[in-house]
């Protein structure tokens, strides 16, 4: 077992929850700045009255996480398989997934980029896009695209670097990518002039240099896991573990892409430009909440593999507890400020009258399930930690594919405009309930084996979990 990752089965648990997640939920924060910066900007240069230019990159977004979803199914999968090896003192497992994951990277992303670049205005025509965003939309994902491999690999090694325990490495990378994020987008929109093309360059730019960064300490031999460059050779035993368990987080990433597409194509229908420019707006605000709670998730998922690897059954009940608290507390305090501050938080986007009528309703409305949702992200990542691709999978895309997208078709219908909105919410509570459900089920195993513990072996309780 290597002692730089030996303190994940041993330290309190609360204190390793607060010592992983919080520096994880920062870098996630920051995450979130990236994604709102750019709007930020390209409101300023366009005009606070322009929302056609928001509604490009509203357009353009679930296709850039589509690329980066990619990267989260290599470090997510990866990071699982990494935490387990070492918490089983399988060290050169965790060298070859390693290495795995640094070769997949740039396969996937060259392989995601030839077609994207050919059928760019197709794809985001399917996705809703009106004559008046589709320019703009395209102008900033092609160069989005050609930076795809910075992007599938930064975040894929910023998981693995977690496994380890090492999250405040991972922390200070998306630190110095997002502060680079928000001195560059001035410096090439304004400066060159370069309009929406210049967000897409900074943007591309600062994720490369925190990819490099993460990429010299692997290969200065500074990680928990020696990086070995015959490892790079795929292995398809590790390739097939990687993809089983990662796929959850890559469908949960592409169906909320996928559910845009309908979205979209509702708001085109029933609020034209003005509410796929709220929309856009929301999800980015949004996102400071859910990285927040993907953050308690990624800060939860060593700990878990590790002590399963160690067969530690009880610290990961116990992390679970204080992860699901947390997240919910996140949830609704966050719930809280977005409410209060709605139009200030509009208005930072735009002026237009009509944006911002419909965006103040539509805040209110949409945002309402998120003290739910910790739920589901902690559950699913449980799974994915614990190696359960299958009940991982069913978490990853309830939300937002087996409950959102039927309500979102179904509801405008009666509701128009309004119809939208709440399909959100009330795919948040069906799923809070589902995952209510798969816990139970986990939290069953982990008592069982707490009051067999005299008679009963790890091994055994492993092969329940397994069942599940």
């Amino acid at each position: 077992m290597d002692e730089k990752s030996a303190f994940l089965g041993t330290d309190n648990i609360r204190k390793l929850l607060f010592k992983l997640s919080t520096p994880i939920v920062v870098g996630m924060l920051v995450q979130a700045i990236y994604n709102v910066v750019d709007t930020f900007f390209v409101g300023m240069v366009y005009g606070a009255d322009d929302v056609q230019a928001i509604g490009g990159l509203s357009i353009a977004f679930p296709i850039q996480m589509m690329v980066m979803a990619f990267g989260i199914m290599l470090g997510t999968g990866g990071s699982s398989i990494i935490s387990r090896a070492l918490g089983a003192r399988e060290n050169e497992k965790a060298e070859r997934t390693l290495g795995n994951v640094f070769s997949l990277s740039l396969i996937l992303s060259v392989l995601i980029a030839i077609p994207c670049l050919l059928y760019l205005s197709p794809i985001l025509k399917v996705f809703g896009a009106t004559a008046g965003v589709l320019p703009y939309a395209i102008d900033y994902l092609k160069y989005i695209i050609l930076g795809g491999t910075v992007f599938v690999f930064g975040i894929a090694v910023q998981n693995i670097v977690r496994s380890e325990g090492n999250a405040r490495l991972a922390m200070n990378a998306m630190l110095v990518g997002g502060g680079l994020n928000i001195f560059l987008d001035p410096f090439f929109m304004f400066g060159f002039g370069m309009g929406v093309k210049g967000a897409a360059i900074a943007t591309v730019i600062s994720q490369a240099i925190a990819s490099v960064w993460l990429l010299l300490y692997y290969l200065k031999g500074k990680g928990a896991v020696r990086f070995r460059s015959e490892t790079l050779k795929p292995d398809l035993e590790i390739v097939k573990e990687i993809v089983a368990i990662g796929i959850g987080s890559f469908v949960m990433q592409c169906s909320s892409s996928f559910m845009m597409i309908f979205v979209f194509n509702a708001l085109a229908t029933y609020g034209g430009d003005g509410a796929i420019a709220v929309f856009g707006v929301i999800i980015k605000v949004n996102s400071f909440i859910f990285m927040s709670l993907l953050g308690m998730g990624f800060g939860l998922q060593p700990i878990v593999g590790f002590n399963y690897g160690a067969k530690k059954y009880g610290r990961i009940a116990e992390a679970v507890k204080l992860s699901l608290a947390a997240t919910t507390a996140i949830g609704t305090l966050g719930l809280l400020i977005i409410l209060l501050f709605k139009e200030q938080i509009l208005g930072l986007f735009s002026a237009d009258p009509q944006y911002l009528e419909i965006g103040k309703s539509a805040i209110t409305i949409m945002l309402l399930g998120m003290p739910l949702v910790g739920m589901n992200v902690i559950t699913s990542i449980l799974f994915q930690a614990l190696g359960k691709a299958r009940p991982a999978f069913l978490l990853s895309i309830s939300r937002q594919l087996l409950f959102l997208i039927p309500l979102v078709t179904f509801l405008p219908g009666f509701y128009q405009l309004n119809g939208v909105w709440v399909a959100f919410p009330v795919s948040d509570f069906l799923a809070f309930l589902l995952s209510g459900f798969l816990l139970l089920r986990v939290y069953k195993v982990f008592k069982e084996y707490k009051e067999s513990l005299k008679t009963a072996t790890g091994s055994e309780t492993a092969d329940q979990i397994s069942s599940i």
